[in-house]
């Protein structure tokens, strides 16, 4: 025992400090990594990334390194972190140093010549720090213009104690570049002691002007208002209106009977023997609660883990964060599906499971596979590794399904018996002809018009952080926009589905659902305004990158508002029909 103690301590003693618990000792070693080539603009192509080393640059002289680490996170991302081969060491100066020459041959120079034209910049991380630098520039003011490279690089490092706290990146050397020229690329380290606090060191790559501005404010009071107004409306309109159809009923039921059959009988009471009959694609509507009760899960805990651990100091810290979240969040979404369908009286309970389990992660790997063929085809770093799909794979076979599974089980054995205010008759009860503005489908159509203005204002920072060069880290506002999201989308479905009911179309279950669910099409209409307004994106890759993700996302957006919308939805009708007397 002792002699095991001895080991620990000594192999404690042993490891040495560097970039993933951020401490350094003089003359340590720091590593630069390279990571990709970006195509750049105001809102131009982020997601059309490259290697860094696809250009030809050469690296440094060093060839080993002592640690690297990649995160299924870094890699579905398309961070590729390649060692760059400059020798830096802790706090100690290096004077302008030749990494290499290299004479560049005609598919250098065109390569380079692309590369400048179409404004081509690299990533690079010290220390988990971002850095950025232009490959190079066009000089316009001689005819015809002339295209520099930059082959110096100039980093200047700050450090407080053992920690790295800044690191800038300064590019100069502007050299023309043609067939056959011979280049020199140089590079020189500076360090200088710091003030500023290593927990505030990724301060200077937020944007408080942009996320914090006084619009950001007004959307989110604006959005409270709303459901201030809303509950205020909802609440007086069906209070009054329900105590008038329980007056009413209640004098018909003081009728006697031929009273009764020579009055004039309408209301949602009349859909009481049809109103908790099952679905039509029962298996398929429990599959989609099922499904939306879990990505409503998952977006709670994980925008809460994001309020918490300041996931944007770590590189595809969040996608990891959501992945292990959705695998261990499984067995939510068996429960409600399984005991859904098991009220509903489903017998292939299996298929239910399945489907329920894969709906979305068949959607995202069949949407990302598409993408990855054309990365794979262009050359581009986010091409997803075989070895990722393999364990993309593996987490969704032998992690998400079995906990589905057991999700299953135990809803069908705990909430699976039905147990509504109402007998449901044999027969179904004809639906009579409605007016047009009651028409499911234009309920539907109108009850994701409010949810959406109450929540497109934080679809233009979120949009604005994932396809533009902003660092999204108000989490705490999409909390609370998530809140207001769920309480508009009930009280809509809510006033949506008693129209319905009223009308005698006891269909509430799907209308209720899509009622809810048709904020994603809105969304989903919203990015594509603004895909043609508010970025300059081009090519094919990038297209169909970005439309190809904003539909999964605006799928699995649908997939919760409908599962909201329902279930505020069936408490309120299992309410209504519970306090009327039906005989």
């Amino acid at each position: 025992m002792r002699v095991l103690i001895s080991l620990l301590l000594l192999s404690a003693l042993l490891v040495e400090a560097d970039e993933h618990d951020h401490l350094y000792e003089v003359d340590e070693e720091v590593v630069l990594w390279m990571n990709t080539v970006r195509i750049v603009g105001p809102y131009s192509n982020r997601q059309e990334t490259y290697t860094y080393f696809s250009l030809p640059f050469c690296k440094g002289e060093k060839k080993e390194i002592g640690h690297y680490h990649e995160t299924m996170g870094e890699s579905l991302l398309g961070v590729e972190l390649e060692f760059s081969g400059l020798d830096i060491k802790f706090r100690t100066n290096t004077k302008k140093t030749v990494v290499c020459q290299k004479k560049l041959t005609e598919t250098d120079y065109k390569t380079l010549l692309y590369a400048i034209q179409n404004s081509y910049y690299y990533q690079m991380y010290l220390d988990d720090m971002p850095i950025w630098g232009m490959v190079g520039e066009i000089d316009n003011s001689v005819s015809p213009p002339a295209y520099k490279l930059y082959t110096h690089k100039r980093l200047d490092i700050g450090y407080n104690d053992k920690q790295v706290v800044d690191v800038n990146l300064t590019t100069d050397g502007r050299v023309d570049i043609r067939p056959g020229a011979e280049l020199t690329f140089t590079y020189e380290v500076q360090w200088s002691k710091s003030e500023i606090d290593f927990t505030k060191r990724f301060d200077k790559y937020l944007d408080p002007s942009f996320f914090q501005h006084r619009i950001h404010w007004f959307s989110i009071f604006n959005s409270f208002m709303m459901v201030v107004f809303l509950v205020g409306l909802v609440w007086m309109i069906l209070v009054r209106t329900l105590r008038k159809d329980y007056a009413r009923y209640q004098k018909e039921d003081s009728l006697d009977d031929l009273d009764a059959d020579l009055g004039d009988e309408y209301g949602w009471k009349q859909v009481h023997g049809d109103v908790f009959r099952p679905p039509t694609l029962p298996l398929l509507f429990s599959s989609c609660i099922g499904a939306g009760y879990h990505v409503f899960t998952v977006a709670v805990i994980t925008t809460i883990l994001a309020i918490v651990g300041e996931f944007y100091t770590e590189r595809g810290s969040l996608l990891s964060a959501a992945i292990f979240v959705y695998a261990a969040c499984s067995p939510v979404n068996g429960y409600a599906g399984g005991s859904m369908y098991a009220r509903f009286g489903g017998r292939h309970w299996i298929k239910q499971m399945l489907l329920g389990a894969f709906l979305l992660p068949s959607m995202v790997c069949g949407v990302a596979f598409l993408i990855n063929f054309i990365a794979i085809y262009y050359h581009a770093s986010r091409a997803i590794p075989f070895t990722i799909m393999l364990a993309v794979t593996a987490i969704c076979l032998f992690v998400i399904l079995p906990l589905t599974l057991v999700g299953t089980v135990i809803g069908r054995n705990m909430a699976g018996t039905a147990d509504y205010p109402c007998r449901v008759n044999a027969v179904p009860r004809p639906i009579p002809d409605k007016k047009w503005f009651v028409q499911p489908w234009l309920i539907t159509l109108a009850g994701g018009v409010l949810p959406f203005g109450s929540i497109f204002i934080e679809m233009y920072f979120i949009f604005t952080s994932f396809w533009a060069y902003k660092i999204y880290y108000v989490y705490g506002f999409m909390l609370l926009v998530t809140i207001i999201l769920s309480i508009v989308t009930v009280c809509v479905t809510i006033v949506c589905s008693y129209f319905l009911l009223n009308a005698e179309d006891y269909r509430w279950r799907w209308t209720s659902f899509a009622c809810g669910a048709s904020t994603s099409f809105y969304v989903y209409m919203y990015s594509m305004y603004y895909f043609f307004f508010k970025t300059k994106m081009y090519g094919l890759f990038q297209t169909v990158f970005y439309f190809g993700y904003m539909g999964i996302f605006a799928a699995a957006l649908g997939l919760m508002t409908g599962t909201i919308g329902y279930v505020g939805t069936a408490k309120f009708v299992r309410k209504i029909y519970q306090t009327v007397k039906i005989d």
